[in-house]
């Protein structure tokens, strides 16, 4: 009854035995070697051009990376990329920590529209806003949001954080003008980095507010950044298994059918698990509208009489682990990865599994 494998985190993602095997293979002579050199440049424009493919980015977009993850990356949006004022959409945890960081004391208040946990808010034309931000993907909530442009003739940006979206929701990449993310959940890699998908237009902006006079410290200049992956390298020394796990990530992804592949194998664990939710008579899907459920982590509301922490206290007894619902978003939740190197049987299993344990909790 088991799942093959039994991690369903919505945090890092499960990794495929293949790509751990390409580490003492493939990478075995690259790992610990210095990313100033050849080999590591060329791994590092391999990723590059990958991610190029893998998102069918127009004529001029650049893919940039830098030390830290997606949480770094508000700090370099905040320092590099908004001029004056933000517009952030708040529907869940990381679009409300990324309207924090639009709000620092040299920019204006940021304009903030929110909407209940489990439900999707929408951005507005706004005059003054120069940078429209929110995640494709809340992975705290589990809600999906569309990546399109609010104002389309305007120099205002689009920032659109793609942390649990990225290599497994299709978007049209003509939509955003920043595209960031870690990859360490469909793309099946470890933290320590961001990568950003940029338009010309946000290059100029980083360009231009790098210029300004605006003191910016090297960590969070994007421009920097910028001239540092036109070379094939980070401003300091990257993970290079980072680097690695992600190369073969990309390269599965391409082999098997590029995006909406991906995106077409995430939704059939998450569809899965949202029809077994409506099905059961204890549990429900958080997200009502099924137009805003994610097909790449999934979470579940359970009725008062199952106790989502003894559940998921007795699942991880058993091996399957990470399940438990984001902290301050729900009370008696499970919330479970169905991100690309999920196996969609494992997913069976472990609504197989949920069941059993919850008839054992209640003493049928």
């Amino acid at each position: 009854m088991l799942p093959s494998d039994g991690r369903f985190g919505s945090g890092p993602s499960r990794l495929r035995p293949e790509q751990l095997t390409s580490l003492t293979t493939t990478y075995r002579d690259l790992l610990g070697t210095s990313h100033r050199q050849a080999p590591v440049k060329a791994l590092v424009g391999s990723v590059q051009r990958q991610l190029l493919d893998l998102f069918d980015a127009p004529d001029g977009y650049e893919v940039v990376m830098g030390n830290g993850g997606a949480a770094m990356f508000w700090d370099v949006a905040a320092a590099s990329l908004i001029e004056h004022r933000a517009q952030c959409l708040n529907f869940g945890a990381f679009g409300k920590k990324f309207a924090r960081a639009a709000g620092a004391p040299w920019l204006e208040t940021p304009s903030v529209r929110s909407a209940p946990h489990g439900t999707l808010a929408a951005p507005v034309a706004e005059a003054g806003i120069d940078v429209y931000a929110w995640p494709h993907n809340d992975t705290s909530t589990g809600v999906v949001a569309p990546v399109e442009r609010v104002v389309p003739a305007s120099e205002a940006l689009t920032l659109i954080d793609a942390t649990s979206a990225a290599g497994g929701i299709t978007f049209d990449a003509a939509n955003a003008d920043v595209y960031y993310f870690a990859p360490q959940k469909n793309l099946g890699s470890d933290g320590g980095l961001w990568v950003a998908l940029l338009s010309p237009a946000a290059i100029e902006r980083a360009e231009r507010i790098a210029a300004s006079g605006r003191h910016i410290p090297d960590s969070l200049n994007l421009h920097l950044a910028i001239t540092n992956s036109r070379s094939q390298q980070t401003v300091n020394t990257p993970s290079l298994v980072t680097l690695a796990l992600l190369e073969t990530q990309l390269q599965w992804i391409i082999a098997s059918g590029g995006l909406a592949w991906a995106e077409s194998r995430a939704r059939e664990s998450s569809e899965m698990l949202y029809r077994w939710a409506e099905r059961s008579d204890y549990a429900t899907p958080f997200v009502v509208d099924p137009a805003h459920r994610s097909p790449v982590n999934a979470t579940i509301e359970f009725a008062g009489n199952v106790g989502a922490h003894e559940l998921s206290r007795q699942l991880r007894a058993h091996g399957i682990v990470d399940v438990d619902a984001y902290s301050g978003i729900g009370q008696n939740q499970l919330r479970i990865a169905t991100y690309v190197s999920v196996e969609p049987d494992d997913v069976r299993r472990l609504t197989e599994c949920i069941d059993a344990v919850v008839c054992g909790l209640r003493g049928q």
